[in-house]
C-alpha cells in the first residue's frame, strides 16, 4: 500500500503543477514584484488554478473511493477528507483576494460586490461569468456543510443528496475559468483543463448509466 501512496501523491503533485507553472509563464514574478495589483492578481489566479486541479482530483477520488480503498487502504478516506477542507480555504481565498485587488486597486473594500452580487441579466458578460463563480462559491459551501453535518440524523440520510452538487458546482466553475481569464487557454494548464472535463463528464455519464439503464428496463416491461 505505501508504493501505491506514493505513485498516487506523485499522480497528484504532477496535477497540480500546470496551474502554478502557467501562472508563473504568462505573469513573470520578477516582472510583477513591484506592482502590488498584480502581483495580488497573479496569487488569485494560481490560487483557482490550483483549486481547480484538486477538485478534479478529489470528484474522481470520492466517485472511485471504494476501488482507492482497496489499494491504498483507510489513508484515501483521510486523504480525501483533509484535500476537501484545503479546496475549501482556496476556493475562499480566491475572491478574498479578489477583495484585496479591487482595494489595491480602487481604494475601496468591497467583499458583498465578490461574493453575492448575482445577477441574471447583468451589464456585461464578464459580470454574468463573474455571478458562476459566486454561485459555485456557495454551491461549494453548501456541499461542505453537508459533509461536515452528515453524522446528524437529517443529514445522515441527505448528505450525499448535497455533496453531489460538487459535480454540477465542478462544470460552473470550468465555464467560470474558462470565460472570466486567460489562464485556462494557455499550456500546461490548458491541457490538464480539457482532461479534468473530460474526466469528470466521464464519470459523471459512469455513474448515471445504471439508473438509466434500469430506468429504460422498467419502462419496457
Amino acid at each position: 500500500m505505501l508504493r501505491g501512496r506514493i505513485i498516487f501523491l506523485l499522480i497528484w503533485l504532477l496535477l497540480l503543477l500546470p496551474g502554478p507553472i502557467t501562472a508563473l509563464r504568462i505573469s513573470p514574478i520578477a516582472s510583477i514584484s513591484s506592482n502590488q495589483i498584480l502581483l495580488v492578481n497573479f496569487y488569485q489566479r494560481a490560487v483557482a488554478l490550483v483549486a481547480f486541479s484538486m477538485l478534479f482530483v478529489q470528484l474522481i477520488l470520492g466517485a472511485f473511493m471504494t476501488r482507492f480503498t482497496q489499494k491504498l487502504g483507510g489513508w484515501a478516506l483521510k486523504f480525501h477528507l483533509l484535500q476537501g477542507a484545503t479546496i475549501y480555504s482556496l476556493v475562499f481565498l480566491h475572491p478574498l483576494l479578489f477583495v484585496l485587488m479591487n482595494f489595491k486597486a480602487k481604494g475601496v473594500i468591497d467583499p458583498f460586490y465578490v461574493f453575492t452580487e448575482v445577477c441574471v441579466l447583468c451589464s456585461n458578460r464578464q459580470e454574468f461569468w463573474y455571478t458562476l463563480g459566486r454561485l459555485s462559491f456557495w454551491l461549494i459551501t453548501l456541499a461542505v456543510a453537508a459533509a461536515k453535518l452528515r453524522n446528524q440524523p437529517w443529514w445522515r440520510v441527505h448528505w450525499r443528496k448535497f455533496h453531489v452538487l460538487n459535480y454540477f458546482t465542478f462544470f460552473l466553475i470550468a465555464t467560470h475559468a474558462w470565460f472570466s481569464g486567460t489562464d485556462v487557454w494557455e499550456p500546461p494548464f490548458a491541457v490538464l483543463y480539457w482532461i479534468a472535463v473530460s474526466g469528470v463528464f466521464l464519470t459523471v455519464i459512469y455513474k448515471l448509466y445504471p439508473f438509466v439503464k434500469g430506468y429504460l428496463r422498467a419502462k419496457s416491461s
